[in-house]
């Protein structure tokens, strides 16, 4: 069912969830079945739903643009309204949320899926630079086609790729496209005519050090070179430099700039906290994130407001594989929110980035804010053909096919079984 603008005067729903990306979309099609018919509303302005995960693939070449995207009317639930609307801000205290026409629906549960907002215009001249054939991104769906065409249009030079000092759309992503870049460069036998950097801000390849660890041999395999404390302010686009400002252990600009000359650059944007949440302060923290509980996904001062995805405050990384993880928990706790029962399932920050770092090998990194957190009864830290299978195959069919209907928790039952039930969650 779809609800255009024009019927809308003041609504009043059992179920609001704002965004209908992964979050929005999982969850509104799993709570059709709590509330009556017409009490669960998606509002999202979007008129097509898209595999995020699947714009590596793209701009690696290993499927089409496509292959990701969906019409949203396809992927939410017939019993469930579709206000094809932005959210401006929410009113908790009057459990109300303001669309960007002015209209004002009404909650008795609010459900924040509103994602990250990419924020190309947080670089300096990057999005004017994004005109440039040789500057790109997977980061937007048009771009990821761009980067594609990019990497079998390079021949030579310097070639950089960056990681943000800023929450990211997984930013396993960032490396992702610089190994399948090298895989490329390679197959078109022009690979010793050309230098690759990967930036990163932080002090090492990735957060967690069994991974990290695998990753810096591939990195040195591969002849890429690593610079670390290193986060992109501005592009000079006619000198074709980028300017990084050099960061200290304590994650914070030291004052210092470093001038990188280029001949093709691949930028992994900042983004932030979506307008929605930055326009409602009274549910959110200091970085304009969902104020939620980690583990409840609860917010801690409204009790009727939980969230999903991207948008919350909680440490983990930004995945759709955390996400899933999140509706398990969320699964559990909204029945009892409406039975007035305490809630008792916890989130444990889990999330998974299955990194591509060949044409057929991944490094399958699962884990939690504790460590490793491994699925298969094997070390996933080894790239390995079966990892890269699962990746570009079998997970975008769980997406689609499970996930997005609402029928997917997470690996919690599969790893159980494959390690004959000792694996703890």
């Amino acid at each position: 069912m779809r609800l255009t603008i024009a019927n809308l005067a003041v609504s009043n729903y059992k179920v609001v969830i704002i965004g209908g990306g992964t979050g929005g979309c999982s969850l509104s099609n799993w709570c059709h079945k709590l509330v009556p018919k017409g009490q669960v509303v998606v509002v999202d302005p979007a008129d097509e739903h898209h595999f995020q995960p699947g714009y590596t693939f793209v701009g690696g070449g290993l499927c089409k643009l496509q292959q990701c995207i969906k019409p949203m009317k396809k992927v939410l639930h017939p019993d469930n309204v579709w206000i094809k609307q932005a959210a401006r801000k929410i009113n908790p205290t009057e459990n109300s949320v303001i669309l960007n026409d002015g209209t004002k629906i009404n909650y008795e549960l609010l459900i924040v899926a509103a994602g990250l907002e990419v924020r190309f215009d947080m670089v300096e001249n990057l999005p004017q630079a994004l005109l440039d054939p040789n500057i790109c991104s997977i980061y937007r769906a048009d771009l990821a086609q761009k980067t594609h065409e990019c990497l079998y249009a390079f021949s030579k030079g310097t070639a950089i790729f960056t990681l943000p000092n800023a929450p990211i759309k997984c930013s396993g992503a960032a490396q992702k496209i610089c190994y399948l870049a090298d895989e490329i460069f390679r197959k078109r036998d022009i690979r010793e005519k050309i230098h690759i950097t990967y930036n990163t801000f932080s002090s090492d390849i990735f957060d967690v050090p069994k991974y990290a660890e695998a990753l810096n041999e591939i990195v040195k395999k591969k002849s890429i070179e690593l610079k670390l404390f290193r986060n992109l302010k501005a592009v000079n686009i006619s000198k074709r430099e980028a300017i990084f400002e050099l960061m200290g252990m304590d994650n914070k600009p030291t004052g210092e700039l470093e001038i990188q000359k280029f001949d093709f650059l691949h930028v992994a944007p900042p983004c932030s906290a979506p307008q929605v949440l930055r326009n409602s302060p009274e549910i959110t923290n200091a970085n304009s994130f969902l104020d939620i509980n980690p583990k409840l996904l609860q917010h801690t001062k409204f009790a009727n407001i939980f969230g999903i995805g991207d948008c919350l405050g909680s440490p983990n990384k930004k995945t759709a594989a955390a996400l899933f993880s999140q509706m398990r928990t969320l699964s559990k706790n909204i029945p009892r929110f409406f039975e007035k029962k305490p809630l008792l399932e916890t989130y444990n920050c889990y999330s998974s980035c299955p990194i591509i770092v060949s044409f057929r090998h991944v490094v399958l990194a699962e884990f939690t804010s504790e460590g490793p957190h491994e699925t298969l009864p094997v070390n996933q830290a080894k790239p390995r053909f079966i990892s890269f299978l699962l990746t570009r195959y079998i997970f975008p069919l769980i997406y689609w096919k499970l996930g997005l209907k609402g029928h997917w928790l997470g690996p919690l039952t599969v790893r159980k079984i494959l390690h004959l039930g000792a694996s703890k969650e």
